[in-house]
């Protein structure tokens, strides 16, 4: 098992910055697939960014350009830096860690961007 604790949402005008974190109870394997989701009120859970271990990332095409995840194995943390941020970026971001047949969930963390 592995507990997720999401921080770093909170309220931020258009075009301002936020850096999310979330730190992993437990040590990250080589195996493992980090991801970013974020869901926004009355919408589905959508993809944000993923990362690997071995650094390997992709991106959403709404945030690319923007966004930035990065991982740190010594920390067991994962980040997202986002830049330039929208209205329609506001969302409860989660991270995720899929990990062989399981995924971990943290709780989430509200972003909202005032325009």
């Amino acid at each position: 098992q592995v507990q997720l604790v999401e921080s770093g949402g909170g309220l931020v005008q258009a075009g301002g910055s936020l850096r999310l974190s979330c730190a992993a109870s437990a040590r990250i394997f080589p195996i493992d697939v980090l991801h970013w989701y974020r869901q926004a009120p009355g919408k589905q859970r959508e993809f944000v960014a993923t990362i690997t271990p071995g650094g390997s990332t992709n991106y959403a095409d709404s945030v690319k350009g923007r966004f930035t995840i990065s991982l740190d194995n010594a920390k067991n943390a994962m980040y997202l830096q986002m830049n330039s941020l929208k209205p329609e970026d506001t969302a409860v971001y989660y991270c995720n860690i899929h990990r062989s047949l399981s995924d971990y969930w943290g709780q989430g963390t509200q972003v909202t961007v005032s325009s």
